[in-house]
């Protein structure tokens, strides 16, 4: 059973299957009469319009249940949550926070299972961000050789974009505040896939040249707590104009949203021509119906 929980469960040759299942036209029957199990921790706009949508372009019938309906590990075991909705359902989807709740979904789980966002991984996310990236630059096979700069946390849309642009041949640069890093799990992680990206504190040694640039919020779901210390932390780490005078002339932006305008980016970058934050959203829903018309063809 092949599931996806992070951009490395795909070899390169099966990612840029999934990109182009994605970026079809038409979309195979793959879930004809059948239905998905969308199940979230953690709500979020996207995710549920993308994921719904792609399962009905796949001919299935999406079911989306809030957490307080199943009450993983309060009101039901994570293991007999999934066992019941594999009675059901052709495919499950997950948008948890702990990354081994997914872990032991597919422990027990008879269909495949699919992250649609951990506290370790997004990887629904990083395939969006190679078709928006694609679109712009010619193809997937036109990416490699190109950069992208991700400033800001080190956090799981950092590490799958980072395995997802590495995996077809993109330079692969992180800047950082300190304390902020990518943990040495996960740079050796991107070594096991043949990935070296180039690690500092300096936004603007990060962006120099590049090709695209990308951000995320400074504190995510889970870390509101955290928000002050972490605006204070990432002083200097906005995305603005100024930073983006050092890319390269076809430079884009990203942003996986939502966005804290004035914090992450500024206004004027993320509505301004180089930003790409709104094909990227579109790409979401792309992106999944390619992930589960691959995987429901190699369950």
């Amino acid at each position: 059973m092949r599931h996806l929980l992070e951009i490395d469960d795909l070899s390169p040759d099966e990612l840029r299957t999934v990109l182009a299942f994605g970026a079809a036209p038409t979309s195979p029957r793959a879930l004809d009469g059948k239905g998905m199990a969308l199940l979230f921790e953690k709500p979020s706009a996207r995710t549920r319009n993308s994921m719904e949508m792609a399962v009905v372009q796949l001919g299935g019938h999406p079911v989306t249940i809030r957490p307080d309906e199943v009450g993983l590990d309060t009101r039901e075991t994570v293991e007999d949550v999934t066992r019941t909705l594999c009675c059901y359902h052709a495919a499950i989807g997950a948008r948890v926070f702990e990354h081994a709740k997914l872990e032991r979904m597919v422990a027990v789980s008879s269909v495949p299972v699919v992250n649609m966002l951990s506290d370790d991984a997004h990887p629904l996310q990083a395939l969006a961000d190679l078709l928006t990236l694609a679109d712009e630059f010619g193809g997937v096979d036109a990416l490699a050789g190109r950069s992208v700069a991700y400033v800001g946390d080190g956090n799981n849309v950092a590490r799958s974009l980072a395995l997802a642009a590495g995996m077809v041949g993109m330079e692969v640069r992180i800047a950082t505040p300190v304390g902020y890093e990518m943990s040495a799990a996960d740079l050796e992680r991107l070594r096991a896939a043949g990935i070296e990206a180039a690690c500092t504190h300096d936004p603007t040694e990060a962006v120099e040249g590049a090709h695209a640039v990308y951000t995320d919020v400074w504190a995510s779901m889970g870390q509101e707590a955290q928000a002050d210390a972490r605006r204070e932390a990432f002083t200097g780490f906005t995305v603005d104009a100024a930073l983006m005078v050092a890319t390269a002339d076809d430079a884009v932006f990203l942003h996986c949203l939502p966005a804290h305008r004035g914090e992450e980016v500024s206004s004027e970058v993320l509505e301004g021509p180089r930003s790409r934050v709104w094909p990227q959203a579109t790409n979401r829903m792309h992106a999944a119906r390619g992930a589960l018309a691959w995987l429901m063809e190699h369950r």
